[in-house]
């Protein structure tokens, strides 16, 4: 691999755009995909306002998202990262395909969990190397401009397990930016201890009509809600064969209490009207408990109540 390497962001949304800043302030070539902000991205390149300093870049190519205007032997790349959104009607391994050869590590920062099989099965050759997103960022509505709110910190790993020297240097390469990264020897151990949080706060807040997380926790039983299906996440966990701390719950209804004006990545898709990543987050656990005969009455009432809420 040459010393700067050529990494393709598809998907080059809030996080799409950051991670791609943070790359190319590294050193970098960073090429990106997407569908909207094309125009003023290929012009002006983002805006990257951030607690870092100015990541504001220019990127070295930019396509659009779906579009026929990929020469491969002009933009295949060392790495693909892809941070579309994980949702039932999208087609990820037909996006990255154009911008994939022999030698590319895929790269999946995306939220749920079970999310690699369909990428893993259409490029059973290549590398893949699966990441999880700790972070609060938005585009603003300003085309091309992006805000970092805060955190941004990445836990990666090949999938579904291991460590390998592309996921070393790709953890460099942000690292000598500001971003702490774990490298996960069971980056799926990872996607259950985020699940924790995710799969129950962000369907309630779209039950809730969107509601921040203190609005949500201090609602009469509200706590008790997020407690209980929790729980179910844990037991659906434990036996995929991924046991999780006994205080995990303790300190996630900890952490949460200290964020209380906040939404979640979901609750600002309902409000806007966005897709939502409904079945990643909550349906797969929903999914795997089923197969393995683990009870999961309150996550299984939460999606049928939003498969009605949105039918």
């Amino acid at each position: 691999m040459n010393d700067k390497p050529h990494i393709v962001i598809v998907g080059a949304g809030a996080i799409g755009a950051f991670y791609g800043a943070v790359l190319k302030r590294a050193g970098c070539r960073v090429s990106v995909v997407l569908r909207s902000d094309y125009d003023a991205v290929a012009e002006h390149g983002f805006t990257v306002n951030s607690p870092l300093g100015d990541l504001s870049y220019k990127p070295d190519g930019v396509y659009r998202k779906g579009g026929n205007n990929a020469d491969t032997n002009d933009v295949a790349a060392d790495y693909v990262i892809c941070c579309v959104k994980v949702l039932p009607d999208t087609d990820r391994a037909a996006l990255i395909t154009p911008w994939v050869s022999a030698g590319t590590r895929i790269v999946l920062i995306e939220n749920g969990i079970d999310i690699e099989p369909p990428v893993a099965e259409a490029f059973p050759d290549n590398p893949l190397i699966s990441c999880l997103a700790f972070i609060a960022v938005n585009r603003t509505e300003v085309p091309g401009v992006i805000e970092h709110v805060a955190y941004g910190r990445l836990a990666l790993g090949v999938w579904p397990e291991g460590v390998t020297e592309d996921c070393r240097a790709l953890a460099q390469w942000f690292e000598q930016e500001g971003i702490d990264v774990k490298l996960a020897e069971s980056v799926v151990r990872e996607r259950w201890i985020k699940s924790v949080w995710n799969t129950p706060f962000n369907p309630l807040s779209v039950l809730a009509g969107g509601a921040d997380m203190a609005s949500m926790l201090d609602a009469p039983g509200g706590e008790a809600l997020a407690r209980a299906l929790m729980a179910e996440v844990t037991a659906v966990a434990a036996a995929h064969g991924y046991p999780l701390p006994d205080d995990i719950i303790d300190r996630n209804i900890a952490s949460t209490r200290k964020m209380p004006g906040y939404r979640n990545s979901m609750a600002l898709d309902y409000l806007a009207g966005r897709p939502m990543e409904i079945e990643a987050i909550l349906g797969n656990v929903v999914a795997i408990a089923g197969r393995l005969s683990i009870p999961v009455p309150r996550l299984e009432t939460i999606r049928v109540a939003l498969a009605m809420r949105h039918e």
